[in-house]
């Protein structure tokens, strides 16, 4: 029989058991406004601060927003597998369709719903834009604003969301109603809310994308970090964006956080949360998240994570500066990242670069700003336990950073042809914006074909599915006749790195890898032992090249010798009657 939760001594959304929080007033409290404003949010008229409105109320203050301001329009862009409407907060001078001359900027909150920073400031910062002198902001810039992705997690609410988190006190949950991670599905876009993302995308064209979180891990000074593939120099698959991000971006965000009292940092995360002083590191690149992927699509993309044991209010008034600083930056410096993205869209590389794991040793060494800690024997634990005692350190750390590094290099075909029967491969690669030539006819045309050597089936579900790895494939040239409604998917396009990672079964963001192909480990087809043993005897006594196989096999493996299934079996693979598309991938490459 379930308890219910208990907190001795303590309101619901009593913390006390976590670190103290270091003391902060910052300038950006200046952003807040008197609760007897007609304009203020639910998060300010909070006398703690510590709030967050529901769904309803959310909508409700913006349809009130919308009513208002000839400045503000709500666009509805998907509805959630609950029923909800998802829905994004345009605000532009343009009216319904906006000049192509301006950038535009894609602020997501939500997409975990209990890391809600960016919904309160996004609302407070519309509000400023409307009614209170910033709507210069819009003379050069169009933002979109996606309050709540996530929209039936963020109605899953309780006071026992995320219990590493200060508040807000009453938060929705990490996963969808499907209990999917959103931001595990950026590659593979099975759930509703992200294919209803990628479909904004594709109708604006977004310059700049922030996906706004809030991190777990150790303690530390910094209450805004925020990162993206290709920081400081290293590999990105879109080099010119990130030197336009370490250049032209970062330090004059950095700059303007400070100025409010904030402390940016770079985005990294702990490689021993229970020895802070290990190291650090980047997280890894892969393409199912945000970052990755927006390297991959040539989309410039930020993920920002704010520090979670910081106060609510100061991570929202962190995040108002940071989205507010993004417009005034894609002002000025727009025409710039246009140049920068257009390079990176005109890339074709020949070999991509996969599978990317955490380097052994240290890259570097990055000056990092801690918090003092202490160890205690915990009587619960039975070992030693970590103790933050919010209390900024005065010298900073030197910490190894431990980078990325691929452990797979994929060549780059001409094509790939994707049967028609695999018409859900195809809606998702469509959901992409991936070009692509539709079959009307059937056609039989020269491709090469990937034979599966040992896949393994993972013995754990994630988001959904069960995994699937094959590190060796052996290719094999074969005239294939592809169905009419199958597609021939050039690499030769912007997106043609997303569509190799994509396809190739090795890829460990693949749709394979995935688990979305698990009929082609089935073997259909077998043969008796009555059959196969004298048709082994007769193939023994016509081929003594095969002869000669079998006996070494014999001699190396003694496994196989004393197996006599495993012994005819060896044979059967051998002869016309075995199942010939057996770990057969169904997807063609098209190669020179």
């Amino acid at each position: 029989m379930s308890q219910s939760p208990s907190v001795p001594n303590a309101a619901p959304w009593d913390q006390t058991f976590l670190p103290p929080a270091p003391e902060w007033s910052g300038a950006s409290r200046s952003l807040l406004r008197e609760a007897s404003d007609p304009w203020v949010t639910a998060f300010e008229a909070d006398p703690e601060h510590d709030f967050s409105p529901t769904y309803a109320d959310t909508r409700a203050w913006f349809d009130r927003l919308d009513a208002a301001s000839d400045l503000i329009r709500i666009e509805q862009f998907g509805t959630s597998p609950e029923g909800r409407p998802i829905y994004a907060v345009i605000a532009s001078k343009d009216g319904a369709e906006f000049d192509p001359s301006k950038p535009v900027l894609l602020a997501q909150a939500g997409i975990h719903p209990g890391e809600i920073d960016g919904k309160d400031a996004g609302m407070m910062l519309l509000r400023d834009i409307a009614f209170y002198g910033r709507d210069d902001l819009l003379d050069r810039v169009n933002l979109i604003l996606i309050p709540i992705l996530s929209v039936d997690g963020h109605e899953r609410t309780s006071a026992y969301s995320r219990p590493n988190q200060r508040g807000p006190r009453i938060q929705g949950w990490r996963h969808t109603a499907t209990n999917q991670n959103l931001n595990r599905d950026f590659v593979k876009l099975d759930q509703t809310e992200m294919r209803a993302v990628m479909g904004l995308i594709q109708r604006y064209q977004p310059d700049l994308y922030l996906d706004i979180h809030v991190t777990d891990g150790i303690d530390y000074q910094y209450d805004v970090t925020y990162g993206y593939n290709g920081e400081n120099g290293i590999w990105s698959r879109s080099p010119a964006t990130a030197l336009w991000l370490d250049d032209a971006f970062k330090p004059a965000m950095n700059d303007a956080l400070e100025a409010q009292g904030h402390i940016p940092g770079e985005l990294v995360f702990a490689v021993d949360d229970r020895n802070p002083r290990a190291g650090l590191s980047d997280g890894g690149l892969g393409e199912r998240f945000s970052n990755g992927w927006g390297s991959a699509a040539h989309v410039p993309t930020i993920l920002i994570e704010n520090h979670s044991l910081k106060p609510y209010e100061q991570r929202v008034l962190g995040t108002y500066v940071f989205i507010e600083t993004a417009m005034r930056l894609l002002a000025d410096h727009g025409d710039d990242l246009r140049v920068a993205v257009t390079r990176d869209r005109a890339l074709r590389p020949s070999e991509i670069l996969a599978n990317f794991e955490s380097t052994p040793e240290p890259v570097a060494t990055r000056a990092f700003l801690g918090i003092r800690y202490e160890t205690w024997e915990s009587p619960a634990s039975g070992r030693s336990e970590i103790r933050w005692l919010g209390q900024p350190d005065p010298e900073p750390w030197m910490m190894p950073f431990y980078g990325s590094r691929p452990t797979l290099t994929l060549a780059r075909p001409e094509a790939y042809w994707v049967p028609s029967w695999r018409a859900d491969i195809i809606e998702r690669l469509h959901l992409h914006g991936v070009r692509m030539e539709v079959l009307d006819a059937p056609r039989t045309v020269p491709v090469q074909m990937l034979r599966l050597e040992d896949p393994r089936v993972s013995g754990r579900t994630s988001e959904g599915h069960v995994p699937i790895t094959v590190e060796t494939v052996t290719p094999e040239d074969r005239d294939w006749t592809f169905p009419a409604g199958s597609v021939r998917v050039p690499t030769d396009q912007p997106l043609g790195d997303l569509v190799v990672l994509a396809l190739e079964p090795q890829s460990s963001e693949s749709f394979f890898a995935w688990g979305m192909f698990p009929e082609v480990l089935n073997r259909v087809e077998y043969i008796e032992a009555y059959a196969i043993a004298p048709l082994a005897e007769r193939m023994l006594e016509a081929d003594p090249a095969l002869r000669a196989a079998f006996e070494r096999r014999l001699a190396e493996d003694a496994d196989f010798a004393a197996d006599g299934d495993a012994r005819l079996a060896w044979f059967y693979e051998r002869t016309p009657f075995y199942d010939d598309r057996y770990r057969l991938y169904p997807i063609g490459r098209e190669v020179r």
